[in-house]
């Protein structure tokens, strides 16, 4: 995204042109696109003010206003996955959101949740390991004599 014109330059256009220079006229002098001066002096004319609004989007998350609920759900069900969370959002506050929304609202308040693991580890891992240290074959091999 572009960079807002500086205060200045916008000081100076809007003074030429609230000295009578037209604003097609004013937009040449300056360098600056004629649609850009007619928003400008429609703008100061309206609400007085000659600085530039803020740019992007304003700060903040839709789901700051549900925050209480959201930590709800997780205290609720502490395996509670992210599209659950999605659709009870849907079902009972209306509110639609993303994933990657969900996701970001979390760990800007560094909630984490580790997921637990559903299967006994196997007893054969941790040998696989002592196999190679020890210059043993990680599979059987066949030895044909001939």
């Amino acid at each position: 995204m572009a960079r807002a014109y500086s205060h200045d330059l916008r000081v100076r256009v809007l003074d030429a042109v609230g000295a009578g220079l037209s604003r097609r006229a004013a937009a040449l002098r300056y360098r600056v696109g004629i649609a850009t001066v007619i928003r400008w002096a429609a703008h100061a004319t309206t609400t007085g003010e000659t600085r530039a609004q803020r740019q992007g989007r304003p700060p903040g998350s839709k789901l700051d206003v549900h925050e209480a609920f959201l930590l709800a759900l997780t205290e609720e069900k502490d395996d509670i996955t992210l599209a659950e969370m999605q659709e009870r959002l849907r079902t009972e506050r209306s509110v639609s959101v993303g994933l990657g929304t969900l996701w970001r609202f979390f760990a800007r308040r560094a909630v984490t949740w580790k997921k637990s693991q559903r299967t006994q580890p196997s007893r054969i891992a941790p040998t696989w390991p002592k196999r190679a240290r020890h210059g043993l074959p990680r599979s059987p091999t066949l030895i044909l004599s001939a």
